[in-house]
């Protein structure tokens, strides 16, 4: 049990620490949005604002680079209330009942989402065993029409679950299975389903041609920059499956979204503080503390969006082949009180003109899933796996190991702790 009256006397002798990292926080967040809100001040074209940035392969990042939006905002803008980029929605809702009025511009657009969870293997376990369990949703949005459901599920056999890589300085007497290799397979089968709707919606819109174009959500980045710390074997694999979602949907023209609820990426941090310190006098400091959706909190409305950039990040997209200038990004306004969503996409998307119907379409799924996008709301409650289902699973897995002739048994530690808990 959490003991308060010692958490209080804790969290008092760290106070004058929390109030340091505030003030340093807040001196430095006003610095950033002021360099942002008076950019159009100093680069008044996406041309200019591109010299001043490195040429690709400089060695140097960018971090982001101007779309053809940011002179579309610029011709727009009106600088009243907020001088930083920014697409107003430009609509306001009295109340919820309003707002799914609105959202009903969804219908006959299919929208698809595809979510995974996980059973890593169980140490105290006799023999180890992964489960993978993936949910996809697909809701045409047509009346009378029926979506789909359904879950791909995929059991992991020891040799499959087995460390790739071999570390050096490794335990040799440590756990040999390995939990990176579950969550990868776990993100490869995500991707692949993903590509087969794609694939499968190309193939019916070619002889049915539907009105609409499906819109398809990606739970999270489409730039694996986490992946650069990985061995080789596991950053490989991710970045190839990022490609493919890249290629798919260009191929299959079907617009995708990588919705990211927090995101801690610093894009136009990075592109800001290169632009500062090129100045006589720069007045930003490089700092960890800040990140890109917290440049706009606060000051925009629900709906609002920045205007599309261009990832120009030098460290994991330099593995994207062709597809390495190809990813663009913005962040749309889906809380009152929460920073902005950052969403990614592929640039396709921009140089073909569907990129404003597609954030229609994000917005409506938004206020149907109460602040995040419905769909992958749903995807996530078909494929969650629970301590129940757990505890299921590995019935299930004991009594299936016993009909073959073997023994599956668990340590006296684990079922001393399920007892207790």
């Amino acid at each position: 049990m959490l003991h308060k009256g010692k958490l209080q006397a804790a969290l008092n002798h760290k106070r004058g620490q929390f109030k340091l990292y505030d003030g340093s926080f807040s001196d430095q967040l006003h610095a950033y949005q002021h360099e942002l809100e008076t950019l159009y001040a100093h680069y008044p074209s996406s041309a200019m604002l591109e010299q001043h940035l490195p040429p690709d392969g400089h060695g140097t990042t960018a971090g982001a680079r101007p779309s053809i939006e940011f002179d579309q905002w610029l011709a727009s803008a009106a600088y009243q209330d907020y001088h930083g980029p920014l697409f107003s929605f430009g609509r306001e809702f009295a109340n919820h009942e309003q707002a799914r009025q609105w959202a009903e511009c969804v219908e006959g657009v299919t929208t698809i989402a595809v979510d995974g969870s996980q059973l890593l293997p169980w140490r105290d376990a006799s023999i180890p065993v992964a489960l993978i369990q993936v949910g996809f949703f697909v809701n045409p949005h047509v009346a009378g029409q029926a979506y789909t459901k359904d879950v791909r599920i995929e059991v992991l056999a020891p040799e499959e679950i087995m460390e790739e890589v071999k570390s050096e300085g490794r335990d040799p007497d440590s756990y040999p299975y390995s939990d990176m290799q579950v969550t990868l397979r776990r993100h490869l089968l995500e991707v692949e389903t993903l590509c087969q709707q794609m694939e499968q919606f190309a193939h019916v819109r070619q002889s049915d041609m539907p009105l609409h174009s499906p819109v398809v959500f990606f739970d999270g980045s489409l730039v694996v920059s986490f992946a650069m710390t990985m061995p080789a074997p596991y950053r490989d694999y991710y970045i190839n499956a990022a490609v493919s979602l890249l290629r798919t949907s260009e191929q299959c023209r079907i617009p995708l979204i990588g919705y990211i609820d927090t995101s801690y990426a610093r894009d136009l941090i990075t592109m800001l503080r290169y632009l500062d310190s090129a100045h006589e006098k720069p007045v930003l400091r490089e700092t960890k503390k800040i990140h890109d959706a917290l440049l706009w909190h606060g000051k925009i409305h629900w709906g609002d969006r920045t205007p599309a950039m261009l990832c120009a990040r030098n460290d994991i997209l330099a593995s994207y082949g062709e597809y390495r200038d190809s990813i663009a990004f913005c962040y749309l306004q889906t809380s009152a009180h929460r920073p902005p969503a950052r969403l990614e996409f592929p640039r396709w998307m921009l140089d073909e003109g569907v990129l404003e119907p597609v954030m229609d379409v994000v917005r409506a799924e938004v206020i149907a899933g109460n602040g995040y996008p419905y769909a992958i709301e749903t995807a996530d409650a078909v494929s969650v796996i629970t301590m129940q289902d757990r505890a299921e699973f590995y019935a299930y897995f004991q009594q299936f190991i016993e009909r073959q002739g073997g023994t599956f048994t668990f340590s006296t530690k684990s079922q001393s702790k399920g007892r207790r808990r």
